[in-house]
This record gives structure tokens, sequence and C-alpha cells, in this order.
């Protein structure tokens, strides 16, 4: 399934205007050359376009050089902030179960938990079409806007005249606007992320791409947790509704501390060079990228089932299993089940160069099958021993942070051509969405029909059904230059008749059939 460098024998057209052209041909030390008419085509061959898409992708001036590392770090400050909110209702929920033992049922919790989740598939499939569409930029700001936004609403939720469900129904709504901009962050920060590390280190893009994202993201877990810990340490358990307003509260500053370098930054090479804005031929992107489509969509649906009501409900299984139920042990519990997931995500980042992209998410497919069969067929044992519970329950974790964890997110952003990076990858993470909220759908009645013991043994199940997807629908990528699957994809829609403008401001050209221009070129 690896793909194969772009071949030079492939016949492309590109028809740029000369005074906006960044030909290899043209020999920039001659005073005496003449600038070309405006409006004049020129067409590109195979070997010029490579060329000239290749140093485009890794030459830059100081500005961009400086653009491209910040929108790496500024790509890994976004997406805590997404690792935060997903796992902000793990100790909420046992507040409000505390506070309102009669009102927040089953039902109200799985709906407040979920609207993060709805809105977060909005975002991504929104948001992932206004990165291709409109820009990374723009895409990014409007984001930290939403997150923004739905933070504040939330920290500040009431019902009318005190009322618990309007409180909850307000806290939905809150929710449902955050998880908006939090499923865009997955599209805007990482199709900007990998861009940005492919210009700046693209034998380490892989690396460098896990640590701004998925680690972040897994980091928010711990981060939630030691905030409620330390507003619960500070308030008291008989102020639990200051404490559950301070950790929203404190959603609100974490995208606010990237928002002026947002504002600030620069589109990628690879995007201002390749960017489709009008007439995107979706047919033909689905012709050609169908099976990359099911292996990114249907591995993050399983991963995501498993993991995001493991996850969020993960508060309540640990109080459980605890005799007393007491929030702060609850709490301290959790914080170890999330330190003990962290290993994962430096072990996915070490070995993705090393094993493969599709080699470690297989691996790590494997070990939900492992670890979710011990604790699944061991459960009324291994629970009577809580250390040991948690710490199987965080290696299942950890092998997923590895494995899925790491290496979708990155695969979802190599395995697809710039100019619709963002759309694909936005679908992929929202297929994956769904399977959470799927997922923390089902939770509860399995629990309730089945027993506790059987959301393991279906995350073994999923850990089998990932492995058979993973072999025979996603790419390898693992050091091919993304500039390579932009020339291949361009040389697809020029084979196939599409024509039409590619790229932005002072990059953008037309791109048209080659044996048309070539017929044209000889009749002139």
């Amino acid at each position: 399934m690896s793909r194969e460098p772009f071949n030079l024998s492939h016949q492309l057209v590109f028809f740029q205007a000369p005074s906006e052209l960044m030909s290899v041909e043209k020999d920039v030390n001659s005073a005496d050359e003449k600038e070309p008419k405006a409006g004049d085509l020129r067409k590109v061959t195979p070997k010029t376009y490579e060329a000239d898409q290749g140093a485009a992708a890794h030459d830059r001036n100081k500005k961009e050089s400086l653009s491209a590392y910040f929108a790496i770090l500024a790509a890994g400050f976004g997406l805590i902030s997404d690792g935060y909110q997903n796992n902000l209702m793990t100790m909420s929920n046992v507040i409000f179960k505390q506070l309102y033992p009669n009102d927040y049922t089953t039902n109200v919790s799985t709906r407040v938990s979920n609207s993060l989740l709805v809105g977060a598939v909005l975002g991504q499939i929104f948001v992932g079409l206004i990165c291709d569409r409109v820009g990374r930029k723009a895409a990014l700001v409007s984001t930290t806007l939403l997150i923004v936004i739905g933070a504040t609403l939330g920290t500040a939720a009431h019902g009318a005249n005190g009322s618990a469900q309007g409180l909850f129904w307000f806290l939905t709504i809150a929710r449902g606007i955050t998880g908006v901009g939090v499923g865009g962050e997955y599209p805007a920060s990482s199709t900007s992320a990998s861009e940005a590390a492919n210009e700046t280190t693209q034998t380490n893009r892989g690396p460098v791409f896990i640590m701004v994202t998925n680690f972040v993201l897994s980091f928010g877990g711990p981060l939630a947790v030691s905030v409620f810990l330390i507003a619960l340490s500070a308030a008291g358990e008989n102020h639990l509704e200051t404490v559950w307003r301070v950790c929203f509260g404190i959603g609100i500053l974490l995208p606010l501390t990237v928002f002026f370098f947002r504002l600030r930054m620069l589109s990628s090479k690879l995007y201002r060079k390749g960017a489709i804005k009008r007439r995107v031929p979706y047919g033909l992107v689905f012709k050609r990228y169908w099976r990359e489509l099911i292996g990114t969509c249907g591995a993050w649906f399983l991963y995501d089932f498993v993991t995001f009501p493991n996850g969020v409900f993960s508060g309540t299984i640990i109080s459980s299993v605890i005799n007393n139920g007491n929030i702060k042990a609850t709490a301290e519990w959790q914080l170890l089940l999330g330190v003990i997931a962290l290993p994962g995500v430096f072990v996915g980042a070490y070995l993705c160069n090393r094993l493969g992209r599709r080699n470690t998410m297989m691996l790590g497919f494997s070990g939900y099958l492992l670890f979710g069969l011990i604790i699944g067929v061991a459960y009324n044992k291994i629970t009577k021993i809580i250390p040991l519970f948690v710490i199987f329950y965080g290696l299942m974790q950890s092998v997923g942070n590895m494995g899925p964890g790491d290496m979708l997110g990155l695969t979802s952003s190599e395995s697809y051509a710039t100019p619709i990076r963002g759309t694909c990858y936005g679908l992929s993470a929202a297929i994956g969405k769904t399977g959470a909220a799927v997922g923390t759908q089902a939770f509860t009645p399995i629990q309730n029909n089945l027993g506790k013991q059987w959301t393991f043994i279906i995350a073994a199940i999923c850990g089998v059904t990932g492995v058979l997807i993973t072999y025979f629908c996603v790419p390898d990528m693992t050091g091919v230059d993304l500039a390579d699957e932009d020339a291949k994809f361009m040389k697809y829609l020029a084979d196939n008749g599409w024509e039409g403008e590619v790229g932005e401001d002072d990059e953008k050209g037309m791109l048209a059939d080659h044996h048309v221009a070539e017929a044209g070129s000889a009749e002139i």
C-alpha cells in the first residue's frame, strides 16, 4: 500500500501567469531578460513542475520559517484545549451526580456528554471544508473563537429560576458550541502542523506531528483532572459548584494563548501552491482516495467508539469500584489512569518511522485485543484490586495512544493531497467522533444489559476489526514527501480532464489537460 515516489514520466501541464511563475529554468541573474506580457500563459513540464513544487515546499525565507515553526507550536497549544475539553466531563459527571442525584440521570449525563461530540462532528466537516476552500488561517481563527464562546457560556450556565434541568440544557447548548470549535481544531491544526513539519523537518515529520497533536490531546486528560484536584482542594467538597465552574473557566484561557499567533501566521507553501478553492472535483477525489477514506474513517470510528466512552465514563467506572465513592479519591485514581496512558504516545512517536505508520497502528489495535480480554474476562476479580484494575485499564488506553491514537491523525494528514487534505481529514475525524457518540450512547445500555465486563470485551473485538481495516485500507506514507503526493494528484486531475485554478495569491495558476495544451502549443 506504500505509494511510489512521483514519476518524472508523468505528463502534467500547469499554466501560470509568467509574472507569478517560479520557474527553475529561469535565469534569475539575467538583468536583460524582459518580463512577458501579463496574461500570457506558459506550461511547465513534469520535470519543471516537480522541481518547482519540491523547491517551493522546502525553500523558505525568514518570515516563512518563523511562521512554519509557530504553526507547529500553535497546533500544540490549540489542541491541548481540545484534550482539556474532551476530558472536562470526566470529573464533572461525578460532581453533577452528587449535586443533583435526582436530576442528573443517565439520559441527562449522556446528553450533556454527547453534545460536545455532535458539535465536534459538525465542526470537523465544515471547518475541514473551510481549511481547503477558504484557507488555513480562517479555519484556525474561527475554531479558537468558537471554543472561547462555548467555554464562556458553559462557565456561566444557569437554569431559569434555579432549574436543574434548565442548567443541563444550557450546558448542552454551550458544550455543543464548544464542540464545533473543538472538532474544527482537528482538521485546522493538524493539516497546518503536518504541512509545516513537512517544510521544516520532513524526515521527522511523523514524531513532530504526534508530539503537537496526540500528545497534547492525551495530556488534556491529566491536565483536566489536575485542575479539578487543585480547585477541589481550594474550594472544598462543600463548594462543588465553584469547583466545576472554575474547571470550565480554565477552558476559556487555553485557546486564547494562541489566538494572536494565529492571526499573524502564513499558510504553508504547499497550500499556497496547491490550493483548489473553486470547482473542487470531489468525484475524482473519491475515485482516487476511496480506499484510503475507508481506512482512515473506519479505523477512527473503531478507535473513538472504544476510547471516548471509556474516557468520559472512566471516573464513573473508578467511582463504582471504590468502596466509599469519595470524589477526591476517584480523581486521584483518575489522574493515575491518565498518566499511565501517556507513555504510549512517546512509544508511538518512536516507532512510527521505524516500524512504519501502518504497522504501528496495527500493533496498537492488537493491544486492545490483549488488554480488553484480560480485563473483560477477569473483571469481577480484577476490580477487587483497585491498583491492578487501574494499571491494566491505563495500559489498554496507553496501547491505544501508541497505535491508532498516534497514527490516525498522522495517516489522515499524509494520505491525501494538499488541496483536499482538510476535507478528507475532517471527514475521517467526523466519522471517528460519530463512533464516539455511538459508543457513549451505547456504553450504559451495554453495562446494564450485558454486564460491565462487556465494555472491555467489545473493545477487544474492535481491536481485531481495526487491525484488518488498517492492513487492507490504510497506506503507509513513512518517509514520503507530501509534495510528491501533490504532484501525483495534479497529474491525476489533468489526466482526467479537470481544468481550473490552482494555488492562491502569487502562486495562482491554471491546471489543464496536457493533451489539449500540447496540441495548442504545436499549432503555435
